[in-house]
């Protein structure tokens, strides 16, 4: 009996399914990565070809989904435990890099113009409910 694969995830860059992948196979789960080597390559044609692909066999997708399902999306603290926000108590709290100052623009400028990662880059959350931004505390 021939086998097929399901789609079970999508990423832009392959260093995000590649981690993904790493935990479906530490279930038993066989994984397939489209692709990823295509994106690698030119990672900006990502969005045009629909990102790195995750595969599984056609028998394992449910399982591969409930895996899915148990990793968690939004930030941990130090401890593991869900990011919490101070103005509405809500554990949909995003990590993210954002340029609002000139340091930080001109670090990006600069790797921008050489081809290099920014040497400096400001990070905060965000809660997805209430958009309130802070650090860490």
């Amino acid at each position: 009996m021939k086998k097929t694969f399901e789609t079970v995830a999508k990423f832009t860059y392959s260093s995000e399914a590649v981690i993904v992948k790493g935990r479906l196979e530490s279930e038993g789960i066989p994984v397939f990565m489209t692709d990823h080597l295509t994106i690698d390559t030119d990672p900006l044609v990502s969005n045009a070809i629909g990102g790195v692909k995750l595969k599984v066999y056609t028998e394992d997708k449910v399982r591969a989904q409930e895996v899915l399902k148990s990793i968690n999306e939004f930030s941990l603290n130090d401890e593991g435990e869900a990011m919490v926000c101070p103005n509405c108590q809500s554990t949909e709290v995003d990590y993210f890099s954002n340029v609002n100052s000139l340091a930080s623009l001109g670090a990006f400028l600069i790797g921008f113009l050489f081809g290099s990662l920014p040497f400096y880059n400001k990070y905060d959350y965000r809660c997805r409910n209430c958009k309130n931004k802070f650090l860490a505390s």
